[in-house]
Formats: C-alpha cells, sequence, structure tokens
C-alpha cells in the first residue's frame, strides 16, 4: 500500500560544458567547489573546498568530526590514487564497557547483536578517532593550487550565516529528535525546545536558520592555524574535553598519531573497462568481486535485462557475504578494507576526484562538541561487537567502512562516482558501473535507470519501475521486495558523480535528492576587479 502518486515523474537535466563540475548532495557546496574551478583552481582544491562547505549545509551527513576515501584520477600522467582518511577506535577503548545482549539485533545500520543502551551506536561512546580534516589536508598537500586558508573561507561564511531550515532538513531533523533530545548540545542546536524547528505553516516560506556561530569558529582556526590544529591544537583540546565530559575515551595522543594515507587503488578490467575501485577497509574489494563475477554471467545487449540484474544481485550477495565474513582491520594487509555525504569534482584540464566522507548514522552519534559547535560521529557501529571475528571491536583498530568512491574508464569515457546510504552504497556503484559500461549509457541515462539493491541479508529490493520479468530473476535469488524512489526514506542509495567525453564534461546527482545538484564553473559569477 502507498500514498503516493503514480503519475509524478522526476528528472534531472545533465548539462555537458568545457569547463569544471561538481556534483554534489547539497547545491550550496557544489557552488563552493564550482567558484573554485572557475578561479583557477584544481580538481582537488575544489574537492576540499567542498568538504568544508558540505559539513556545513549538510551537518548531519559528514563534517570534520567524520572519516571517510577518495577516489582520484590526474589527467597529465594518467593515474589513479585512493587517499584514505577512515576512522580508528580510540586506543583506550575498553570492549568491556559494550556488553552484550544476546538475541537482540541492533537498531541502526548493521545486524550485529545489540549492544546494551546502542552504546556503541548513541552517544560518547560510540565516538571513533576523526580522519577527514587529515584527508583534505594530505590531498591538499599533494595536488592542491590554491591556498588552505582560501578553500575553507567560504566554509566559514556559510556556517557564519547559519544553514537555512526548509521542508527538507526540518524533516531530516525530525527523523533525529528523539535521539538528539538527549545531548542537550545537540537539542540547542538542532531542536526547538525539544522538538524538530518550526518552519512555520507547510505553504510559508521561512528565513529560519541553524546558530552554527561555534562551527564558523572551529573552521576559522582550522584555515589561520593549519589543519593540524585539529589533531594537536586548540580544536584538538577542544574536542577531548568535551568528549570525556560526555563519558567518551577519545585521546589527545589518538588524535596526535592519526595519519591519512596515500595508496594504489584496486585496479581492475572489467569488459572493456578499467575500473579503479578504493582501497583498504572499503567496499572496493566487494565492487571488485562482484563485477567479476558478473563478467560471465550475463551478455551486455542493448539495455539492462532480467539477466543483467539477476547477474548483479548474485554477484553483490555472493560478495556481501564474504565481506561479513572476512572483512576488516587484522592487522595484517587487509583483503576488504553510511549516512553519508559523496560529490565528485572534474576540472577542466580532466583531473577529477569522488570523496565519500561521512559521520555514519544521520546526525553520526547525535552528540555536538559544544566548543566545536560540530556533531560527532559514531564510528564505532561499524565493528562487529561480538568477538573472535576479523572486524570485531577493539582499541586502535581501523573501521571497516561501506564507502566506494571509484574512477572508471570505458571509451573515450572517464568517470568518477560515488554514493551515500550505508550498505547500499555498494550495489548503486555497480549499477551505475554496469549501466556505463556494460550498455553504453552515458550519465544522465544512467542516474535515471531503476536499480536494484541486494545489501540484506533477507533478499533483494527492485525499484518498482523494473518489469516482471526482472522480478522473476531476482526471485530465483530470494525474497524480492519492490519500493519506489522517493525523497525520504531513500530505498536505494544517493549517488553523485561527473564524466569527461571528448573534452567535455558533466554532472549528476540522485534525481530524488531535493539539494543534490551538479554545479558548472561556467554558472559561477566571480567578483570582477
Amino acid at each position: 500500500m502507498t500514498n503516493l502518486s503514480k503519475t509524478q515523474r522526476i528528472r534531472k537535466e545533465v548539462v555537458w560544458t568545457d569547463g569544471g563540475v561538481v556534483a554534489c548532495q547539497h547545491r550550496k557546496a557544489a557552488e563552493v567547489g564550482a567558484a573554485v574551478l572557475a578561479a583557477g583552481g584544481d580538481a582537488m582544491d575544489a574537492a576540499v573546498a567542498t568538504s568544508f562547505a558540505v559539513g556545513v549545509v549538510e551537518p548531519w551527513m559528514s563534517g570534520p568530526m567524520g572519516g571517510g576515501m577518495m577516489t582520484l584520477w590526474r589527467a597529465d600522467d594518467q593515474r589513479a590514487e585512493v587517499i584514505e582518511f577512515g576512522m580508528r577506535a580510540p586506543a583506550a577503548l575498553d570492549v568491556a564497557d559494550y556488553p552484550l545482549e544476546p538475541g537482540r539485533q541492533a537498531a541502526d545500520l548493521f545486524p550485529w547483536t545489540r549492544v546494551r543502551d546502542d552504546r556503541n551506536i548513541y552517544g560518547a561512546t560510540s565516538v571513533a578517532v576523526p580522519g577527514t580534516v587529515a584527508g583534505m589536508a594530505l590531498a591538499h598537500q599533494r595536488y592542491g593550487r590554491k591556498d588552505w586558508a582560501d578553500l575553507l573561507a567560504p566554509a566559514v561564511a556559510l556556517a557564519d550565516q547559519g544553514m537555512a531550515l526548509d521542508w527538507y532538513s526540518s524533516l531530516l531533523i525530525a527523523s533525529g529528535a528523539r535521539q538528539l533530545a538527549r545531548d542537550p548540545d545537540a537539542a540547542a542546536l538542532f531542536l526547538a525546545d525539544g522538538q524538530w524547528p518550526d518552519i512555520a505553516g507547510w505553504t510559508t516560506a521561512t528565513d529560519a536558520r541553524l546558530d552554527q556561530r561555534a562551527h564558523a569558529a572551529t573552521l576559522r582556526r582550522l584555515a589561520d592555524h593549519g589543519p593540524q590544529d585539529f589533531y594537536d591544537g586548540a580544536t584538538a583540546r577542544m574536542l577531548v574535553e568535551d568528549l570525556r565530559a560526555k563519558g567518551g575515551c577519545l585521546s589527545l595522543d589518538d588524535l596526535r598519531d592519526y595519519r591519512a594515507t596515500a595508496a594504489v587503488p584496486r585496479t581492475v578490467r572489467y569488459r572493456d573497462a578499467v575500473i579503479h575501485a578504493p582501497s583498504g577497509l572499503s567496499a572496493g574489494a566487494a565492487l571488485v568481486q562482484t563485477l567479476q563475477q558478473m563478467q560471465g554471467a550475463f551478455q551486455p545487449g542493448d539495455a539492462p535485462s532480467a539477466a543483467s540484474y539477476g547477474a548483479l544481485a548474485a554477484g553483490l550477495g555472493e560478495a556481501y557475504r564474504d565481506r561479513l565474513a572476512q572483512g576488516g582491520d587484522t592487522g595484517e594487509s587487509p583483503r576488504a578494507p553510511a549516512c553519508t555525504t559523496s560529490f565528485s569534482v572534474v576540472d577542466r584540464h580532466g583531473n577529477m576526484v569522488n570523496v565519500t566522507q561521512t559521520l555514519l548514522s544521520m546526525f553520526g552519534s547525535h552528540v555536538v562538541s559544544p566548543q566545536t559547535g560540530m556533531l560527532l560521529n559514531n564510528g564505532i557501529m561499524w565493528f562487529d561487537p561480538e568477538p573472535g571475528k576479523p572486524n570485531s571491536l577493539a582499541p586502535g583498530k581501523r573501521c571497516l567502512m561501506n564507502v566506494c568512491p571509484t574512477v572508471g574508464q570505458v571509451g573515450d569515457r572517464m568517470f568518477a562516482i560515488g554514493a551515500s546510504g550505508g550498505r547500499k552504497i555498494l550495489p548503486a556503484v555497480a549499477n551505475l558501473v554496469s549501466f556505463m559500461v556494460d550498455f553504453g549509457m552515458d550519465l544522465e541515462a544512467a542516474f535515471h535507470t531503476p536499480r536494484i539493491d541486494a545489501s540484506a541479508a533477507s533478499g533483494t529490493v527492485m525499484d518498482e519501475d523494473l518489469p516482471p520479468d526482472v522480478a522473476h530473476a531476482l526471485a530465483a535469488l530470494g525474497q524480492v521486495t519492490t519500493a519506489r524512489r522517493t525523497v525520504h526514506p531513500y530505498a536505494f542509495a544517493v549517488p553523485a558523480g561527473v564524466m569527461r567525453a571528448a573534452g567535455r564534461n558533466c554532472g549528476a546527482t540522485e534525481i530524488m535528492s531535493p539539494w543534490g545538484d551538479a554545479v558548472s564553473e561556467g554558472e559561477i559569477s566571480l567578483p570582477t576587479a
């Protein structure tokens, strides 16, 4: 049963341009990155600026207190690279502080055994060592051309102004209000008298905004004193003080010892394409495994078919079973390295990057650090709380992330794609890769084509717009549930991508996202002297 219209159709226009493009889950952040490109910045300059900007305008998805990964392409030497900035468990973490409740399943993204009081999901005990600032700093050091402070300046300005509260932001805040109310600082930032913000009548415009002045002050300090202030300066001390006061175990040593790393991607040939999947503790290994299984499972035709969707679902199912059994930080070279934000950038020279960064759950730990004004991650939830497994919770371990920033080349087309959506990320990226490689779609066609999601152990979720023969093929693998693409909640992940062909660029975002957009540098008017 559904109350939703059966006749409504939503599309997003994809425009090709000679200039650079930023595709992001929030248009304001995309405009920030596009302005950097228009001012002569590299794709990586735009990515750094977009990262900090989107942490202001979409603060429940990502920000400096989170972690993630990026996969990039350098056009001059035809080389892909990954920068890993995932979270880690604090060194002082005590597994005994996370007692299990056997027979009960966790309340959020993963099918773990429940921990008493959800201490691994909510509150200061769920916070892992953040890596986003270190990741942006390393990327800027290796590829940036613009001054670090100049790249943070737009985010500072956005935070000084405060994020605008519209119907969509109020809907998302309402979805987390119960847990946000438990932390006084989160409640003060996001709620009004313990409830979601009042945006007046449903036909009335509003100019209500979040008070993000503390967030702005932190960004200004990082701009003035550099990224290391986050790990060994005033910002680090504020963060540790706030977390310790709320019962967390993060230490200054955890922050001082943190390092982002540059790594070689998992590169694989898939049919006539070369795919650069992310390294380390990501969904990269599962993407490679899925594509390798799909390669021999069907022959591409003119359009996706029951056979192609069935092969995709089978490949994803096997990859997820393997990932859950064997993925994790074992202290050795990993075999395989949620709500989240993902954005892609391509500049006029063909350099491109997808950045996928996250607090993990929407609103992360649902705890705000009052001195920094920022939401904190709940990266501890990434670990299986049961002992004796590769991904079991332990002090100092790296988190096994779902992120899958991917760069690919098929014919004369290059693309950089990623998605947000926890375990739904891998299926979204695999769907899009298949659409573009197996069926020759451009970015616009791929982003509008119905997808499937095979990230749940219970079966496959299929877009209701797909024909019955697809449902029949998927039913051979297990239970099939139909769903439609909606604004909230998302039955499928929320992708963002850019593409380059014949020296021209375009970008696309999830068609159902009311905030997501692709912005070209040509749309930005820079002030004249």
